[in-house]
């Protein structure tokens, strides 16, 4: 589990590191073929590892229900985020996985159920969620990549 996490807390440091050198225009610019744009993305990450990890084992007090709302699957930016929201996000996307080691050391994902994600990956305990997250991460982190060299 320190592994993964570890994984994806430098992916997201190297992330917000990239992105000091775009303005806030340039990051909520949907480009040509995309349907979203570098903040969503980044929140979108932050929202998945809420549900994989908190709402699939019952669990809902990580984020605001309008957060997770906004940056779920099959959401498209709404409009533009604000400095705050982008703020937030930055926040959250160390955070989140702060409280989420804390979380899983307190054993609170016991009740976790198997599913499968909509790659036929069977996920059956926090633990392999944790380990399916990288893979996640990094398919958002691949669309951030496009999309800075075109904003």
């Amino acid at each position: 589990m320190d592994k993964q996490l570890e994984i994806v807390r430098k992916t997201r440091l190297s992330i917000l590191n990239i992105l000091t050198e775009f303005s806030l225009e340039k990051l909520n610019k949907i480009p040509t073929g995309f349907n979203n744009n570098i903040i969503w993305n980044l929140g979108h990450m932050v929202a998945t590892q809420y549900k994989i990890c908190y709402l699939k084992a019952g669990l809902d007090d990580m984020i605001d229900d309008d957060f997770y709302k906004r940056y779920e699957s099959g959401s498209k930016p709404e409009g533009p985020a604000d400095e705050r929201e982008y703020e937030l996000i930055k926040s959250l996307f160390i955070t989140s996985l702060d409280k989420l080691a804390s979380d899983h050391k307190a054993k609170i994902f016991d009740n976790y159920p198997t599913w499968t994600t909509r790659y036929g990956v069977d996920i059956g305990n926090i633990d392999e969620a944790l380990a399916f997250l990288p893979f996640h991460e990094g398919l958002h982190n691949g669309y951030i990549m496009a999309m800075r060299k075109v904003v």
